[in-house]
């Protein structure tokens, strides 16, 4: 694992030795998200479009710290956030394993890819986005059988 440029800490290739690929984090320290939700979110978008996958092994937090320049506490509260979504396992001594899902969300991502795309198209800012997307999972029925006003079965 390796810092995409040297002196840049906000994009690094996190190295999948097991799997012979790699995945690409993005932190940014100006932003005003913590680092850790930062980590968090983009661990989280690479199992939910499949680029990691279940069963594969996360970096060590002290390696993945180093790499990303950021204090080894820093991943391991990334990693406690995700395990608390029941996205991935830690196992003291042995690291943090992607949980298998079944089904995947690949389906998801891609409508995802598509929502921002539209967004950017229409010059719609973040956090407008975020906020639309906030208003609709609130609002959402729980059920998949409930009708949102206006449908028809």
């Amino acid at each position: 694992m390796a810092a995409a440029h040297p002196s840049d800490k906000q994009l690094v290739r996190v190295g999948l030795a097991q799997y012979d690929r790699t995945v690409l984090i993005r932190l940014d320290p100006t932003r005003p998200v913590p680092l850790f939700e930062q980590l968090a979110s983009a661990v989280r978008a690479a199992i939910i479009d499949g680029r990691v996958i279940g069963g594969e092994r996360l970096p060590a937090a002290r390696d993945l710290a180093s790499d990303l320049g950021v204090n080894m506490h820093t991943v391991l509260r990334a990693y406690r956030v995700l395990r608390d979504e029941g996205l991935i396992e830690l196992h003291p001594g042995r690291g943090a394993v992607v949980v298998v899902r079944i089904g995947g969300h690949a389906a998801l991502a891609g409508a995802i890819h598509d929502l921002v795309d539209e967004a950017k198209l229409h010059d719609l800012p973040e956090s407008a986005l975020l906020a639309l997307i906030s208003e609709a999972y609130r609002w959402s029925p729980t059920s998949p059988g409930v009708l949102r006003s206006g449908q028809r079965r």
